[in-house]
């Protein structure tokens, strides 16, 4: 009820925007997790072919955020939100009506360039609309998106008793709900000129330095947040020996995040800087990896599922509340935009190496894991002394 009270609180635009982010978590974990079981299962695909159509949607969506963050700020983020869930649809119905490997290279390459589109318009949309409360904001942003997440693949597992096109035509539909929601209702905005082309806008962005720096620090974040769908979903199975162990550490992000998320951000909002509580939350989530390699068995994997949710909901509002103050507001979806994809290389190279270090040895990659945790810390909390991260001071919004 908390929830739904701090959200009526907020624009409509807002409110839809939070939604929308919960349809586009339950239509996308109903399929993916379960694409590439059907490419092998289902359609006799090889690993390797398998690889590449799991790859090409992964490229297509990592490497395009600056285009979908440009083209935010250039064209409004309202119509890009619209394309990106359109494009979307036409590539989840390709899954489930195509079994060809043309077709489905078409369908990975649409559903990464919706979600290249997407995804940084709707966190500069939201951050412009937010004006005052963007930290609350991106919090609640985040309870959706954590619910939307365990939705997803409970929806997913059910609808596969039927087949995978059902499951497919389901995600499909979610996604083209939202896009005549969005055309419906979400208000268009003014844009405003930027003043350069894209390039020059990009070299703007990529010349500011502190943001680089910070972009980088952050690098911890989302490959320690990526280690939900790869280390501890292993951990669990592996201590259980239940693959639905797995589900359990979402079922635990998603009660912990509806519990305690938008507490912790309001009450960490009128304390210490918002630098300081990046990098507490930092140190959390490297924290979380340290039971599972002290201790065996599964209490210690969901203590630290627990943590390191706890780590993403202190952190994550203010790393999405700072971004947009690095430039100037003509800019905030190509910052977005950039910032994402150093994180899509950053979680990339991590899942890299935590996956080398889980062939390697039981208690390294949650060592190593404990270990960019506090790094990616001590990167924001030098930043933060040396002075070169931007204040909480909010921008009014035109």
């Amino acid at each position: 009820m908390r929830t739904w009270r701090e959200m009526r609180g907020f624009p409509l635009a807002v409110q839809l925007l939070l939604v929308n982010q919960l349809g586009v978590n339950t239509g996308f974990y109903l399929l993916i997790p379960y694409l590439a079981t059907h490419l092998g299962e289902n359609l006799g695909m090889s690993a390797a072919v398998v690889g590449v159509v799991l790859g090409v949607r992964n490229l297509s969506q990592q490497g395009l955020f600056i285009i979908g963050g440009s083209a935010a700020d250039r064209l409004g983020a309202r119509g890009v939100i619209i394309a990106g869930c359109a494009l979307r649809t036409v590539g989840f119905a390709l899954f489930a009506l195509g079994d060809g490997l043309p077709v489905l290279l078409a369908a990975s390459v649409l559903s990464g360039l919706a979600g290249a589109l997407f995804n940084p318009a709707v966190r500069a949309y939201l951050a412009q609309e937010a004006g005052e409360r963007k930290a609350e904001a991106f919090a609640l942003f985040n309870v959706f998106a954590t619910t939307g997440a365990l939705i997803g693949p409970l929806l997913g597992s059910a609808l596969l008793l039927v087949d995978f096109r059902t499951s497919a035509l389901t995600a499909a539909a979610i996604f083209a709900v939202l896009t005549v929601a969005q055309a419906l209702v979400l208000p268009a905005r003014k844009v405003a000129p930027s003043g350069s082309g894209v390039l020059g806008d990009w070299r703007e962005v990529l010349g500011n330095r502190a943001f680089l720096a910070f972009s980088l620090a952050m690098v911890g974040m989302f490959t320690l947040e990526n280690q939900l769908y790869l280390l501890l979903p292993d951990g669990a199975r592996e201590a259980t020996g239940w693959d639905g162990a797995a589900g359990i550490v979402f079922l635990v992000g998603t009660v912990a995040n509806l519990a305690f998320q938008l507490r912790i951000t309001k009450a960490l909002k009128s304390r210490g800087s918002r630098a300081g509580w990046i990098a507490a939350g930092l140190v959390v989530m490297g924290l979380a990896f340290l039971p599972a390699a002290l201790m065996t068995g599964v209490v210690p994997v969901l203590l630290g599922a627990l943590l390191l949710y706890l780590g993403i909901m202190i952190a994550s509002p203010f790393v999405m509340e700072l971004i947009p103050r690095f430039g100037r507001p003509e800019l905030t979806g190509t910052y977005f935009g950039i910032f994402y994809v150093v994180s899509g290389v950053a979680a990339a190279v991590g899942n890299t190496v935590v996956g080398w270090a889980m062939d390697t040895g039981d208690r390294l990659p949650w060592v190593c894991c404990a270990v960019v945790g506090t790094a990616s810390a001590c990167g924001v909390a030098w930043l933060h002394r040396r002075g070169v991260l931007p204040r909480a001071v909010e921008r009014s919004y035109a």
